[in-house]
């Protein structure tokens, strides 16, 4: 009989000092994964916010730019003859908003955001009604038939939310209303390319109260108030309007607050002349006054010259020559600076 003897292994396993040290340094790099993880996850948010802020600007820009070029169509088939009594197509207001189913500009609200002005242009429809042939649109993305005047007016109110918003309003089939443009908007500041010598290009920019003192200035002729409003509409230097002038501030992403402390925007330069600035708020914003009470924001202005184009008549049989009605007959006078 033999006997075979089993040799024993001896195991161990970590010590606590060990196992102590393996969980510090699996926490350390699950924290340090943690970390890049939240950086990245705000570096893509912050992306997605400054495009989306791009995106706001160029289509506000692009729907400004539409319903300013649509200002001077004129429908020569429908009326080959323009009444020179009728409204101006462009008109704006200063420091001012609206509300969204009032009449035009006829009631503006004193409340505002930073000062953002006001935009109003009117235009005339093509088409039967009550459809039109999709030719002129408000800018809303309705159709505007030639029995109809239509508008695009553009403004700055909050929504129910308490954020800014360039707005569009519209006359609608029965009423008025509006719908947002852009929202995280600052300030929508607005000047007008006055042509004082009628070629057709303008000659100094002024803002709405300006052209108001200018047309507040005029000597009107006749002998009832019918008839010197009529004169008003003929001669208004709301006609001279040759083009526009529109600046954008938006804002996007958060940012340290020390990033952009110092930060002045100048929607329109800081070549804007200084006496005019000074009496047109919104035109110039300090980020320090923008971010008190909030969080600090990265802010971006977007600006456009708009030309006014010039209607020109169409041979239409039968019909009278008529002179393109944004070229005036004379030469406005010029607003001392």
């Amino acid at each position: 009989m033999s006997i075979h003897r089993y040799g024993f292994v001896r195991q161990s396993g970590f010590t606590i000092a060990e196992f102590m040290v393996a969980m510090t340094l699996g926490l350390a790099v699950l924290l340090a994964a943690g970390s890049l993880l939240i950086g990245a996850t705000r570096a893509h948010a912050a992306l997605l916010e400054a495009a989306e802020m791009d995106d706001a600007g160029r289509y506000a820009l692009d729907a400004l730019t539409r319903a300013v070029h649509l200002a001077g169509h004129v429908d020569w088939a429908a009326h080959p003859v323009i009444d020179p009594t009728l409204p101006a197509a462009i008109a704006g207001l200063d420091a001012s908003s609206l509300t969204h189913a009032g009449a035009g500009i006829d009631a503006p609200l004193p409340a505002t955001v930073n000062g953002s002005d006001v935009l109003a242009l009117r235009f005339a429809g093509t088409g039967a009604p009550p459809a039109g042939d999709g030719g002129t649109l408000d800018c809303a993305g309705f159709p505007v038939h030639r029995d109809q005047e239509g508008w695009s007016i553009f403004y700055v109110a909050r929504n129910a939310q308490g954020d800014a918003e360039l707005r569009c309003k519209y006359r609608g089939a029965g009423n008025w209303s509006s719908d947002a443009v852009a929202g995280h908007v600052d300030s929508f500041q607005v000047l007008y390319g006055l042509d004082t010598d009628g070629d057709g290009a303008p000659n100094r920019y002024v803002n709405a109260s300006a052209i108001r003192a200018l047309d507040a200035a005029l000597v009107l002729a006749g002998s009832t108030a019918n008839e010197r409003d009529a004169d008003l509409r003929t001669r208004s230097h709301w006609k001279h309007v040759a083009s526009v002038r529109v600046g954008l501030l938006l804002h996007g992403p958060r940012q340290a607050p020390d990033v952009g402390a110092g930060l002045v925007h100048w929607l329109f330069g800081p070549g804007y002349d200084g006496a005019l600035a000074a009496a047109d708020p919104g035109v110039r914003l300090a980020a320090a006054d923008l971010d008190r009470g909030g969080e600090a924001r990265v802010r971006k202005v977007y600006g456009a010259v708009i030309a006014v184009p010039i209607a020109v008549p169409v041979a239409v049989p039968g019909a009278l020559p008529v002179a393109p009605p944004s070229v005036p007959p004379s030469a406005p006078p010029v607003a001392a600076r």
